[in-house]
Parts: C-alpha cells; sequence; structure tokens
C-alpha cells in the first residue's frame, strides 16, 4: 500500500502560470509607447523650477531675518500699547482735548508752558481751558507759575486771560489771589482790574488793581486799598534814657 503524498503549503501549483502573466503585463507596459511632454507643458515646468529656485532661498532668509528682528517688532508692539493707552487719557472729541500742554517762546526767546486739564477750541485762535496754568520763566533764571479754575488762550495773540481764584506766585515770594488777570505772555505782563490781595516781601497789600511787568521788576497796585508793611508792624526802637541832673 503506497503512502499519502504530503501536501507542502510553501508549493504553489499555479505558480508557474502566475509567474506568466506578471511577465506578460511588465512585457505590454515596457512596450507600451510614452507620449512625450509638449512645449508648454515644458515651458511651465521650467517656469517652476525657476520660481522654487529664487522663491525657496528667499522665503528662507525672510525667515530668518522675521527671527531676528522679532524682539524689537515686540518691543514696538509693547511701545504702541503704552502709547494707546496714554491716549485714553488725552483724546481728542470735536476740538476738546484732555491734559493739554502748549510751548512757545516770549519775545526775548524765553520759553513758557500753558497746561490745562480741559482744552477746547472753539475758535480757530480761541482755545478755552479748564484749571489752565502757566510756567513763564524770568530773567535772572526767576519764573513765574500762575493758575486758575478757566481760562481763554488766544494763540495769535499769545494772550492768556484767567477767570476764578486767580493765583499768581513769582519766585521771589510775591504772592497775588485776584478773580481775574491778564497774562501778556510775549512781553511777560501781567495785568488785573479786580480786587486783588497780594503778600510778599514788603508786606500785604490790598487794591483795586495790579500791574506786574516782569521784564522791568514792576510792580503796581491800582485804586484804594490797604498797605501794610512788615517794618511798621515791627516794635519801634527805644529812646535812650536821659540822665537826670543832680
Amino acid at each position: 500500500m503506497n503512502a499519502p503524498q504530503p501536501n507542502r503549503e510553501d508549493f504553489d501549483p499555479d505558480r508557474l502560470e502566475k509567474t506568466r502573466q506578471l511577465d506578460a503585463m511588465r512585457q505590454e507596459s515596457m512596450a507600451r509607447r510614452r507620449t512625450p511632454p509638449s512645449a508648454e507643458a515644458m515651458a511651465r515646468r521650467s517656469l517652476l523650477l525657476k520660481r522654487a529656485k529664487w522663491g525657496l532661498p528667499g522665503l528662507a532668509m525672510f525667515l530668518l531675518f522675521s527671527v531676528a528682528i522679532w524682539p524689537e517688532i515686540n518691543h514696538l508692539i509693547h511701545q504702541n500699547s503704552a502709547i494707546l493707552a496714554s491716549m485714553r487719557h488725552a483724546h481728542t472729541d470735536s476740538g476738546m482735548m484732555e491734559h493739554a500742554a502748549y510751548h512757545d517762546l516770549d519775545s526775548q526767546d524765553r520759553p513758557y508752558t500753558i497746561t490745562s486739564r480741559i482744552a477746547r477750541q472753539s475758535e480757530p485762535d480761541r482755545i478755552d481751558m479748564t484749571e489752565p496754568e502757566a510756567d513763564i520763566l524770568l530773567h535772572n533764571h526767576q519764573w513765574v507759575h500762575a493758575r486758575a479754575d478757566s481760562g481763554m488762550y488766544l494763540q495769535h495773540e499769545q494772550t492768556l486771560t484767567l477767570n476764578g481764584h486767580v493765583v499768581i506766585y513769582r519766585s521771589d515770594g510775591v504772592l497775588l489771589n485776584s478773580p481775574s488777570a491778564d497774562i501778556d505772555l510775549p512781553q511777560q505782563v501781567i495785568a488785573t482790574h479786580d480786587w486783588v490781595h497780594a503778600e510778599g516781601p514788603f508786606g500785604t497789600q490790598d487794591a483795586e488793581g495790579a500791574f506786574m511787568d516782569q521784564q522791568t521788576g514792576t510792580l503796581q497796585f491800582l485804586g484804594a486799598g490797604r498797605t501794610d508793611h512788615f517794618e511798621d508792624l515791627s516794635p519801634a526802637p527805644s529812646s535812650p534814657a536821659t540822665p537826670r541832673s543832680p
């Protein structure tokens, strides 16, 4: 009795046939005629290669440049944020500005500055101010500071009109209080025709008006008033005793 032949699982009886089919497909694909690209396709391919040749290095340089300048860009972004934050406190709306400041020179090229909590340009040459303050530099490094509840600044004439609780202080110790005052900034002249109370090294003075010329150092009081000099308030020196005759 013959023994059964073992079946080999790693042997495919159709292997020879499949090999013939694969060889036929390979021969057919090799025999197939390939169509060469047209001139337009070659031109498009050449254009793409040129663009890639210059574009890719350019993109790489741009990325390197961006990495190099990014700290500066970041600084500018934060700086602009700070500027925008400060502009919230100083904005213009229908001619109105908060925390306004005006700088100019007088007739002797000495600087002065006018600041205001709120400034509104009501006319082309007129600026109405709320809580204005003026700082004026005088000769010999002296200065004058003036403030009031409200004011009006004429830009062309360079004159400042102050109203309401006007306080004028000069660096030599002179202090004036008045309901109103007019300041000629180029000529450094301050005048008031309202009641004025003044204090200084000379004493105290109440008058119906005052005139201050900073260039000549003149301070005049106008109209009726009352004057108290510090010398008048000091006690008079006692006279020496007269010897009696025996």
